[in-house]
């Protein structure tokens, strides 16, 4: 069962924040015992894992749609140009 409650892969982006900030306020709130708080740092440094991992998909995905988006820019210019080259308008 201690497998499931670190098992932070399928949480979202914002329910792993929010276990992390619920860890770091046990922590140094002193509210649970050493040993506890071992445990609860293991979880963060796992939550901490995954958000990264988030993030970083993130990351490539807004550069893959920048990339897109600069390429379907370009060839619209380029198309604009061949047409004012042309004398073709609208």
């Amino acid at each position: 069962m201690a497998e499931k409650k670190n098992d932070v892969s399928k949480l979202k982006f914002e329910e792993a924040v929010n276990a992390l900030t619920e860890i770091v306020r046990g922590i140094e709130g002193g509210e649970i015992e050493l040993e506890a708080s071992l445990e609860q740092y293991e979880r963060g440094m796992g939550l901490i894992k995954h958000c990264r991992g988030i993030l970083e998909k993130a990351e490539k995905r807004i550069e893959k749609i920048s990339a897109d988006n600069k390429t379907q820019e370009k060839e619209e210019a380029e198309e604009d140009a061949e047409d004012e080259e042309s004398g073709e308008l609208f």
